[in-house]
């Protein structure tokens, strides 16, 4: 290609899938230098949308331990899967979530035994990860606090948010709230926002309509689109008796600011939030009640409406809507609650992925994000830290330029 202008051979590199990249940075100085700058990075993302991909975890029954893998999602799904190899920088907690997924990069939050916060942000398409340090977490086995995050990756910057919400955790708790109590009790660091381009935490923007002391936030529920973050939550009404009402709480990651969305009355007021999941089909935000899939598609109205309902005749088997293919095509967990091959099981176009627990299913796009980052990279109080192994030693690469 040397006779081929740059220019031209950037377009085309701009086409090609991110292994491909890989490859040809390792067999020209001029190449890696083009792929490896911040404009090839960020422009990548918006030439290459059509390869779409899944990233399932599940709990793998035979030794107990949470797998990653990718699933091509085109003609041949499901046969090209991918296993994954977790990052080191997972690896080390005992315990984590996942938070969410953006433009590629999936974001995880865990802690360690001694009480050590990180989330850590990966991209599985380049193999490297990120982690940053998660400040003023309230001890959970004694404080009456608890932490919700966010995290969005902005496609036109390169740049990476994360937002952490400290609520409340004893509402449900209680048999009844005095009307004046929620507001005696402080929320210290209520709302706190890390972007990458500083490597630190900092207050949000605006301050004046931060979430009512009286929301409890579902942690493992949390969907981006355009910019704006979506939890659902539950606002424990103050009163004589403890009244409850589901609701989705908004995050736009541009302005900082909150917003609420309403349920429909027959979401809002089921007792139980974790029968509820936050999923996006396309670009419109859904809300699933395990078989029951609900669409909103007017973002200015808020309002619901119910797409279908998955009813298989045969009562021994629970299915559950976890996500969805670039076809709009649900992907379903499929468990069968008695011994035996169900007569069911030929209604489904089988995964071949067996797992305990619940299956959780994210799409994505292939992306260089993170490509310029050196691996195991951890942002702390404004200074990054290189992870050179379990054995916690790190190397300080110096101040973050903000």
């Amino acid at each position: 290609m040397s006779s081929v202008p740059l220019e031209i051979q950037e377009e085309i590199m701009k086409r090609l899938p991110v292994r491909s990249l890989l490859q040809f940075r390792s067999l020209s100085k001029a190449w890696k230098s083009l792929i490896d700058s911040s404009d090839f990075i960020t422009h990548y993302y918006a030439s290459n949308q059509l390869q779409q991909h899944l990233l399932v975890r599940y709990l793998d029954p035979v030794d107990s331990k949470h797998k990653f893998v990718s699933i091509v999602d085109d003609d041949t799904f499901p046969q090209q899967k991918v296993p994954l190899a977790i990052p080191m920088l997972v690896d080390m907690y005992h315990s984590y979530r996942i938070i969410g997924i953006s433009h590629g990069l999936l974001c995880l939050y865990g802690h360690d035994a001694v009480g050590s916060h990180m989330a850590v942000v990966w991209n599985p398409s380049v193999r490297k990860s990120v982690g940053v340090v998660v400040p003023n977490v309230p001890d959970m086995s004694q404080d009456i606090y608890e932490v919700a995050l966010g995290f969005w990756a902005c496609s036109e910057t390169s740049d990476l948010k994360i937002v952490k919400i400290t609520y409340i955790d004893i509402w449900t708790e209680m048999d009844s709230i005095p009307e004046s109590m929620p507001d005696t009790i402080p929320i210290p660091s209520q709302v706190e926002v890390f972007t990458l381009s500083t490597g630190a935490w900092r207050s949000p923007y605006s301050t004046t309509n931060l979430p009512r002391k009286s929301l409890q936030f579902d942690n493992y529920s949390q969907v981006v689109i355009d910019g704006s973050l979506y939890w659902l939550a539950m606002d424990c009404c103050t009163g004589e008796e403890l009244l409850t009402c589901n609701l989705i709480i908004s995050f736009d990651m541009i302005s900082e600011e909150f917003k609420q969305v309403s349920l429909p009355h027959s979401l809002a007021h089921r007792i139980y939030l974790g029968d509820l999941h936050l999923s996006k089909l396309r670009n419109s935000l859904v809300v699933l009640q395990q078989d029951v899939v609900w669409i909103m598609e007017d973002a200015v109205q808020n309002s619901f409406t119910k797409l279908y309902a998955i009813r298989i005749p045969d009562q021994s088997v629970q299915t559950t809507v976890v996500g969805f293919r670039k076809t709009g095509e649900p992907v379903i967990e499929y468990v069968a609650t008695m011994v035996g091959d169900s007569s069911s099981s030929n209604l489904f176009n089988n995964v071949e992925i067996s797992g305990m627990l619940s299956f959780y299913v994210y799409a994505y796009t292939e992306t260089l994000l993170l490509l310029d980052q050196p691996d195991s990279t951890i942002y702390n109080q404004g200074k990054r830290y290189i992870l050179q192994g379990l054995g916690n030693m790190h190397t300080d690469t110096g101040k973050v330029q903000g």
